[in-house]
This record gives structure tokens, sequence and C-alpha cells, in this order.
């Protein structure tokens, strides 16, 4: 392990000699590793491609150019009517609902649009506040999908997951597809569930054998239960709409989710670039893609270097496993006081005492779109050299959050 890592990070510095820190590279060859897994473990079915986990539209087109990639999971209606504009894809799913009333109103009067993208609905007032911004005589039909809570409630008071949908038994499901499909303007096409506590929660957390256990069996539970409540919530859909596609699951649940007869699709991102929360994972561990680099600009003490920069934390619950991950050389760690800071970072370890001012560390982020928030452009890297330099959305002037 320690000679490949000597061995990745030669590559990488090589590769990037002519750079200076900070900077963020994808390698590709495992970018495309990581693709054709994830399409191995959906077993035939077709993955969407979650954009918040790439935001470049070069590496987003990269993958859906693969095979067993369909179409793409959007964060915003902005980015899903830019997405659309250029090209990048005609089937754009937006996994939140909107009250973007500038995009509504453009959505609603361009059929173009309109035939390519899908809006994200889980109650009746998401539904009035589209009406009530689409100019008089839009009534177009516009497509939407049915957002199913797939938290697990073993008990009352107790929920397992993500607080999303309102909509979570077959019954609720069911009612609102009956609203959906009786109201004028408005399509139903699709379903969606995404089960967090299983697809988004490492199952395998370092040292900590207990906790393992414990996510272990309350991720067999709810897999079981929302196998069943899934099924009976696209019966009672399909009542009263033909839907077009059952979306769920996310890298973290590829194999289990495929396995949902429910289910016509999945949606995966992260396993592309392969971030550090996906380290806590048995049964499939994606192979590091994403780096940034930052430059060693002093040393404290013979056992400490400092980098600058590095405070790149991942959103979520503040926790240790939301801070970067010093990757490369290996034997480094953050240093506990400080963690990774805005503008200075100090890092320990035996490799601390090899490194000298102007030296490279190389960095993994804990998940994986967010990276590209800090960065205009990522270099592509094949072997030991740049293949090319392309922009992130943000490269590209697009802040969508």
């Amino acid at each position: 392990m320690a000679i490949e890592s000597d061995k990745l990070r030669e590559r990488l510095d090589r590769a990037t000699d002519r750079l200076d820190p900070p900077y963020a590279v994808v390698d590709l060859t495992a970018f495309d590793a990581n693709s054709a897994a994830l399409a191995d473990r959906a077993a035939g079915k077709p993955i969407r491609l979650a954009s918040k986990s790439v935001r470049s539209r070069a590496l987003i087109s990269r993958a859906l150019a693969r095979p067993g990639w369909q179409g793409v999971m959007g964060f915003t209606l902005p980015e899903a009517i830019w997405l659309v504009r250029n090209e990048v894809s005609d089937d754009v799913l937006v996994a939140y609902p909107s009250a973007d009333r500038a995009a509504l109103t453009e959505l609603a009067g361009d059929p173009t649009l309109a035939a390519a993208i899908t809006l994200m609905v889980d109650s009746v007032g998401q539904l009035d506040l589209i009406d009530a911004v689409r100019a008089p005589g839009q009534r177009a039909e516009l497509r939407v999908c049915l957002d199913l809570d797939a938290s697990w409630r073993p008990l009352r008071g107790v929920h397992v997951g993500v607080r999303r949908s309102p909509v979570h038994s077959a019954e609720a499901a069911g009612a609102l597809a009956a609203t959906i499909a009786g109201r004028a303007g408005f399509r139903l096409v699709g379903l969606m569930s995404y089960e967090a506590q299983i697809a988004g929660l490492g199952d395998a957390p370092p040292g900590q054998a207990l906790l393992a256990g414990a996510i272990r069996l309350a991720q067999r539970r709810s897999y079981r239960e929302l196998l069943a409540r899934r099924g009976a919530a696209v019966a009672a859909v399909r009542e009263h709409a033909d839907l077009e596609f059952v979306n769920g699951g996310g890298t973290g649940s590829m194999a289990a989710t495929s396995a949902d007869p429910a289910v016509t699709e999945i949606t995966a991102g992260s396993g592309l670039y392969g971030p550090t929360l996906f380290d806590a994972y048995r049964a499939w561990r994606p192979t590091p893609a994403a780096f940034f680099a930052c430059a060693v600009v002093r040393r404290p003490t013979p056992e400490l270097v400092t980098v600058l920069g590095g405070g790149w934390i991942a959103s979520g619950q503040a926790a240790d496993s939301r801070l970067p991950r010093p990757w490369l050389p290996a034997g480094l760690k953050l240093v506990g006081t400080e963690g990774a800071g805005e503008v200075q970072t100090p890092l320990s370890g035996a490799a601390a005492a090899t490194l000298n001012v102007g030296d490279r560390v190389w960095f993994r982020h804990a998940k994986a779109g967010e990276l590209c928030e800090r960065v205009n452009e990522l270099h592509l890297i094949e072997g030991d050299t740049i293949v090319a330099t392309v922009p992130t959305y943000r490269g590209e002037g697009r802040a969508f959050l």
C-alpha cells in the first residue's frame, strides 16, 4: 500500500509540476473505472447521474457517454435549465422542489425545456406556487415527479434517515398522485425515494465496531421495510399515472437498490470521484479519483508543517468526517486543536519531517462535488500527464446554491 501511495504521489507531482497550488485534479483512469464499477453494480438498470456530485459539464458528459448511464439528476431548476440549454442532457430530473419563480416562469414558457425537465413535488402547495407564477395561458403540461420519503420509522417518534418529503405512506402517495392527475397543467411521470440511511451512511466507521454493528442492523431492517412500502407506493401511484421511471438509491446502495423490483433506475455520482465519506462502506469503495493540492509554506517545528489553505469543509453534520483528509504523502494528519483552516492548515505525522517549503500535500475532500465550489477548473490526468483542463460550474460563473 505504501508503495502504491508513493507511486500515485510521484505521478500526481510529475503531472502538475508547473502548477502552483492550490488546484484540483481528477485521475481519469480512476474516474472511468468507478463509472464502470457503478454500472456493474446497477445490474442492468440505468444510472441517473447526480450532477451535484460532479459539478463540471465536461465530466458529466464524459460519464453520460459511458455504458449504463442515462439522464441527469440536477439539484436546482436554474441548473437544470442551464444543462438542457447547453445540450448536456435532454432528460434532467430536479431532485428538490423549486421556489425559483423566474426559473419556473422560464420553464413554463419554453416547450423544449418543459419536455426535458421534470420537477420534484411532494405537496399541493408546490403545485399552487407553480400555477401562481405561470403567465396567463401557460397551461401546457409540466412534468413532475413525486418524492416518497424513504426514511425508516420503526417506532412512534423515531426517524432514521434524512427529512425530505411529507409523503411517507403508500396511501399518502396515492392520494397526492390522484390530486396531480386531476389537475390541469401537470403530468406525473415519476416517483423518487432516496434511502439516505442506507445509500448515504457508511456501515464501517473506522474504529467504531459497536456503531458499525448498529448501523448494519438498522440498514437491514430499513431496507426490508422500504422494499415493501416503496412497492406499495408505486402500485398506488400507478393507479393514477403512467410512470416513466421509479428512481432510488445512491452510490452507497447500488446493489441493494438495483435488487428492488419496483425501482427502474438508480442515481449515483459521488462514486465517480471517490471522496473520503465512502471509505466507510463495506460493500464497495470507489477508487479515489479527485484530489486537491496545497503547498507547504512553513515548518513551525521539526515535527510540523503548515500548508497554505486547506480548509475545504464539507456540508452536513459538523464532525471530523466532514474535514478534508491529508492523503499524500501518507502518514500526515490534521492537528486536533486547529483542524483544517481557511488560510493555513498545520499537519503532523511522520511524513511531516520529510517535507520542505514548496512541497505539495495532496488532500481528498469529504464529499464529491463540493470540491468544485473551491476551484475554477479541474486538471484531468492520465498517467503522469495533464490531458485537459476543464471548468467547474464555478469556473463558468455558475453558483446554483
